[in-house]
């Protein structure tokens, strides 16, 4: 039982882990606005645009990302 427990318990840790370590957060640029905005997953349209290269691992970073993006600012 004691195994049993403890490969649960390790599980979820790993799955939690996995869970974190996925989130990725990209600052996207609408082409019709001109406007920068945070996004969860990597756009596959036309409409919007990745700006630089850079994955933010949480969204504030992503947000701290735009203010200092200069194609972000400009408009």
């Amino acid at each position: 039982m004691k195994k049993f427990l403890m490969c649960s318990a390790l599980a979820a840790f790993v799955l939690g882990s996995q869970a974190a370590a996925a989130a990725e957060f990209y600052v996207v640029r609408d082409a019709t606005t001109k406007k920068c905005t945070v996004v969860e997953s990597k756009p596959t349209t036309t409409t919007t645009t990745v700006v630089g290269d850079t994955v933010y691992k949480t969204k504030t970073e992503a947000e701290s990302g735009i203010k200092t993006t200069k194609v972000c600012t400009e408009h």
